[in-house]
């Protein structure tokens, strides 16, 4: 009796190769037309980041004043006699004093004070204490116009008028309950625990704080700071007002004493504005390795 095998071949797969390989990818990998979009787009928009830094400073190389009406003509004659104009023959070492002065104190008392609050509101729980964080937003609301003429009145009743701790103070009223919101976020995604240990350790509140809490919160700080430096260094309407002696004007002022009624040099405007831009990218390269982890660790607890 014989017995007969059968043998059978498997079937072949002739399944798409390319679908193969799309389901073969890697999650999270993306395709060589999807990379190279997102590459292109990122070009795009850095490139039109870019171009107003690099036309400001093309044009502060132009030697006259109207050369921004040509600028194709400045290629040929560029020069850098702007510069040396604003830093030798105007007050702009003045100016940078104090902008210096105003912005670091600004930035130190507000987030000194924005922090105190901020952690208050995070860790305790007085009568009010959802209402008054609303209170600091509402005091945001009202337009710079409404506030000039009560702020100059009770700063010239306190003899504070061309001073610099007037117009630290009047900036404070500014960066204070942005900040102060900002750092409540952070503060409320740093465990309380971290505070108890603090107490077992037998620390009072403001070592907790200071000596604890304050080292785990330094990326929402670094934002803080970099908000109160940028809004004190950049801003013109309270530092033109309150401050009378152009040898006490912030940079931001001292700027558009290039320009009047009957003349404009902005050739010498365009010099400064570059110059003006070094301390501001200077302090952003201090804090830029926490700007980022400060800017979202405040929306990670609800």
């Amino acid at each position: 009796m014989s017995t007969t095998t059968a043998q059978t071949s498997a079937p072949v797969s002739k399944e798409d190769p390319v679908k193969t390989a799309r389901r073969s990818r890697r999650r999270g990998e993306t395709s060589l037309a999807g990379s190279l979009v997102s590459h292109g787009v990122l070009t795009v928009a850095s490139l039109i980041a870019l171009f107003p830094i690099v036309w400001l400073l093309y044009l502060s190389l132009g030697p006259d004043k109207d050369d921004y009406l040509h600028p194709g003509g400045i290629w040929d004659k560029m020069t850098f006699d702007n510069y040396t104009f604003v830093v030798e023959h105007t007050k702009f070492f003045d100016w940078l004093k104090s902008s210096l002065i105003v912005t670091l104190g600004t930035t130190f008392i507000g987030v000194l004070i924005a922090a105190t609050t901020g952690y208050a509101v995070s860790r305790m729980r007085f009568p009010g204490y959802k209402k008054f964080m609303w209170v600091l937003l509402v005091t945001q609301m009202f337009p710079v116009a409404v506030l000039m003429v009560p702020m100059y009145q009770i700063l010239s009743d306190l003899k504070l008028i061309d001073n610099y701790f007037g117009l630290i103070l009047v900036y404070c009223t500014t960066v204070i309950p942005y900040s102060a919101w900002l750092l409540k976020g952070y503060f409320d995604t740093i465990p309380f625990e971290i505070d108890e240990a603090g107490r077992v350790d037998g620390l009072t509140p403001f070592g907790t704080f200071f000596r604890l809490v304050l080292p785990l919160a330094r990326p929402g700080l670094a934002v803080a700071a970099f908000y109160n430096f940028l809004t004190a260094f950049s801003e013109v309407a309270f530092a033109s007002t309150f401050m009378l002696s152009d040898d006490k004007y912030t940079l931001a002022v001292g700027l558009q004493s290039f320009v009047s009624e009957h003349d404009a040099q902005r050739n010498l405007m365009a010099a400064t504005a570059v110059l003006i831009a070094i301390p501001a990218a200077v302090f952003f390269y201090l804090v830029q390795k926490n700007l980022v982890t400060g800017l979202t660790a405040g929306g990670t607890k609800g």
